[in-house]
C-alpha cells in the first residue's frame, strides 16, 4: 500500500480467475485469467492488512481503462478492476496469519483519481 501526493491510500493486487473449459476432443483444461485490482482509501488499508498470496476473495467493482503513450511512441492500454467491495472468503485456517473473519465484506469509503505519477508504467 502507498499514499498518493494528496494523501489517499491506494493498493493494487492481482486476482486469478480460473475457468474449466472443455477442449475439442472432450478433454478438460483449466484457463486462468489475471485481473489487476485497485483499491482506494479504507478499502486499500484493509486489503493491505489482510490479503496475502493464495487468499480467496470476491471482488466487486468496475472496469477502468487506462491509456498512455509508451517510450516507443505507441499508445498502450491497460484494464483494471476498481474495487468497490472485497469479500474475504474461507476461514482463518485456510490462509496463514489472516485475521479477517470469514465472509467479511469491506466497502470502499472514498474514491480518488490516479495521477500520471501514480501509474506504475
Amino acid at each position: 500500500m502507498r499514499y498518493t501526493a494528496n494523501g489517499q491510500a491506494v493498493t493494487t493486487f492481482n486476482v486469478a480467475v480460473n475457468r474449466r473449459a472443455g477442449g475439442q476432443e472432450g478433454e478438460r483444461r483449466d484457463d486462468t485469467t489475471w485481473f489487476r485490482v485497485v483499491a482506494w482509501e479504507r478499502l486499500a488499508e484493509t486489503c493491505a492488512q489482510y490479503l496475502q498470496k493464495g487468499r480467496a476473495v470476491l471482488v466487486e467493482g468496475r472496469i477502468v481503462t487506462r491509456s498512455w503513450d509508451g517510450q516507443d511512441g505507441q499508445k498502450h492500454y491497460a484494464w483494471e478492476l476498481r474495487a468497490d467491495n472485497v469479500q474475504f472468503l474461507g476461514g482463518r485456517g485456510e490462509s496463514s496469519g489472516a485475521a479477517a473473519s470469514p465472509g467479511l465484506p469491506v466497502g470502499a469509503d472514498g474514491e480518488g483519481d490516479l495521477e500520471a505519477d501514480d501509474l506504475p508504467f
